[in-house]
């Protein structure tokens, strides 16, 4: 027998390979590939939305930040900018404003002065207007015997020309739309010189609240006011102004009374003439109908502007 101190000792050593193509490892780095390439997309993506004034106060920041700390700008306390940096703007005076805020504001009050000087200069030319045709009614032999029954006023809608009934002067036949030649005379004369006046006109015709006698059946005053507009309409027309500057023509009947105090009174048949301003002009192309003034003061209710329709009486 052999001595067992004597035998070799064999260690034998698995050689154990880590995990070998299923470790994960390679998931690690794959992972920070795809978070290089996400960064360098964000960074390719800031540099492209970035306007060149930012990028201009980026560099400056990073080249000098305390200069741009303490001066403000771009990249400092400005809300509308990509790097917020440098904390609250040293320069601002009561918290910090979004410049699209600040101009925003700046578009808002230019566009209220420009409108507001647009209707200064409008009504200064409604009141020139107003001067020049009260002067042709005075120089004119026609116009002046009848410049009693020719009222001019500036109302929310335009410069109104309202020529009235007198007593022993009327501009129709009775319950008639057949205009008197002497206001034939009138319509034309105001018709040529509004030809010139770049506004467009309105018409509206008006009868006083006595009964309406004869004439076909259920014909009432809101037919014969419409059918006394029309009729001066076309006055207007042969006189020289344009047809397409008329934008609204429209019977009133009795509900818009001149003398509300007596309602048979002869100044209740009247024919309205408005130069209407750009507000007026607005809405009615809206189709929203601005409200009428009656005596330079009062509206007229949305109801009474539709031309026909509802009993009437006569004028």
């Amino acid at each position: 027998m052999s001595d067992d101190s004597t035998r070799p000792i064999i260690i034998k050593r698995k050689k154990v390979v880590a995990g070998g193509a299923h470790g994960g490892a390679w998931k690690i780095a794959y992972a920070d590939f795809v978070t290089a390439m996400m960064a360098f997309f964000l960074l390719m993506w800031l540099l492209g939305s970035t306007a060149q004034g930012d990028l201009a106060g980026i560099a400056d920041h990073f080249q000098n930040p305390l200069k741009v700390a303490s001066q403000g700008g771009s990249g400092s306390g400005d809300a509308t900018s990509v790097l917020k940096g440098g904390g609250q703007d040293l320069t601002r005076q009561a918290g910090q404003v979004k410049r699209g805020d600040i101009e925003a504001k700046k578009s808002t009050s230019f566009s209220k002065e420009a409108n507001a000087e647009f209707r200064r200069k409008e009504q200064e030319q409604l009141e020139s207007l107003k001067a020049d045709i009260e002067k042709m009614i005075e120089k004119s032999p026609q116009l002046a015997q009848f410049k009693k029954q020719m009222l001019l006023d500036i109302t929310s809608e335009g410069l109104r020309i309202q020529i009235v009934d007198e007593q022993n002067r009327p501009m129709f036949d009775s319950a008639s739309a057949d205009l008197k030649p002497y206001t034939r005379d009138i319509l034309r004369q105001i018709g040529k010189a509004l030809n010139g006046v770049g506004n467009r006109i309105s018409l509206a015709g008006h009868t006083d609240a006595s009964q309406f006698s004869g004439g076909d059946r259920g014909y009432t005053n809101w037919e014969l006011s419409a059918n006394r507009a029309n009729a001066s309409r076309r006055e207007l027309v042969i006189g020289g102004m344009d047809d397409a500057k008329i934008m609204r023509v429209v019977g009133l009947g009795a509900t818009v009374l001149f003398d509300k105090n007596d309602p048979l009174n002869s100044v209740n048949r009247r024919i309205s003439i408005v130069i209407l301003n750009r507000k007026t002009e607005n809405a009615i192309l809206q189709e929203e109908g601005p409200d009428s003034e009656v005596g330079g003061e009062e509206l007229l209710p949305e109801g009474l502007k539709l031309p026909l329709g509802g009993k009437g009486t006569s004028g």
